[in-house]
């Protein structure tokens, strides 16, 4: 691989990595603004904020995850990562087009497994860590959906006699602090996937080894460009996920953000890449439906798992072709 190409495909994974702050600075803001506890303008810079100095507070176990436990690091080399960047980036763009709240992470997943199978057969997929991301989509919105009903429950308990007024002025400030836990576990686990990426490209690259540590300047280029996409973020998925599956206060807001924080902090230290999105949607849809069953929009709910369904078998088509055609043009 030339040194051009290297600087290349790099450039393409910060490019997918500032598209994953992008399409998913709704799962960081969408509780706070819907809520109006925030405006849109200061959430999102308040999101991006925390999402870079994620760095600061937690390991580097996804990154290991996603550059050497997904796909064989043998098979690697540039038109693999070209395919696998391709096939998530196109998916990110069909679906923040249509403003649905989908996967980054398993997008990527996607991508890399779509254009491995292509080159190499099923066999260079790493059994083990892709049946863990695999995994995650059901577990992590079951998780976080659960985590916030019983936080739900259990604050409703706490403040049973205190006035709507009084439980939500103290809400709306507490929102500041769930939300920016979100974005600090956002920015935990996506941005690392990028960096698994490039430190895939720089083994593929012989320019580390594979034993060598993850180089510093990696780290802060992809918190770098993931804070930059959640500060340019797209409106037309903040309006899905905080206003159309169900109606937000600010306690059910904090409770989501709160959850959902929780469940990526999880995530993070065992070193899965699990969905942002599915989390966020699974802990709103769990405070929703403590208030009654039918203040959640299940119609949209629905919608929204279909798109969860299609995006590892889309992004995954979409990379082998993309694969295929880097082999004869690239």
């Amino acid at each position: 691989m030339s040194f051009e190409v290297l600087v290349l495909l790099i450039a393409i994974a910060l490019l997918f990595d500032f598209m994953n702050g992008f399409h998913d600075a709704a799962n960081s803001i969408a509780t706070i603004v819907s809520t109006g506890a925030m405006r849109p303008q200061y959430a999102i810079v308040w999101a991006a904020f925390f999402n870079f100095v994620a760095f600061l507070f937690f390991g580097l176990h996804v990154a290991g995850t996603v550059g050497k436990g997904i796909i064989d690091p043998l098979i690697v080399d540039h038109h693999v990562v070209f395919g696998a960047l391709t096939g998530a980036i196109f998916w990110n763009v069909v679906t923040w087009y249509y403003g649905i709240p989908s996967s980054s992470s398993h997008a990527l997943i996607g991508g890399l497994a779509g254009a491995a199978v292509a080159k190499g057969g099923v066999h260079t997929l790493v059994a083990s860590g892709f049946l863990k991301t695999a995994a995650a989509i059901v577990l992590s919105p079951a998780f976080g959906f659960l985590l916030s009903v019983s936080l739900m429950i259990a604050v409703s308990w706490i403040w049973r006699r205190s006035t709507p007024r009084r439980v939500d002025r103290f809400f709306n400030k507490m929102q500041f602090v769930s939300a920016a836990l979100y974005s600090m576990g956002h920015g935990s686990n996506d941005a690392q996937k990028t960096m698994g990426i490039i430190w895939m490209l720089l083994i593929a690259a012989s320019v580390t080894g594979v034993d060598d540590p993850l180089p510093l300047w990696v780290v802060l280029a992809c918190q770098t460009v993931m804070g930059l996409g959640t500060l340019f973020g797209g409106w037309r998925i903040v309006k899905t996920m905080g206003m159309r599956i169900t109606k937000l206060k600010p306690v059910s807001g904090f409770c989501a953000s709160a959850s959902g924080a929780a469940t990526l902090f999880i995530a993070t230290a065992l070193g899965v890449p699990v969905s942002t999105t599915h989390t966020i949607t699974g802990s709103i849809v769990g405070v929703g439906s403590v208030q009654k069953l039918s203040a959640v929009r299940w119609g949209v709910a629905g919608n929204i798992v279909w798109a969860w369904i299609f995006t590892i078998p889309c992004s995954a088509f979409v990379a082998a072709v993309a694969w295929w055609l880097a082999q004869h043009y690239f």
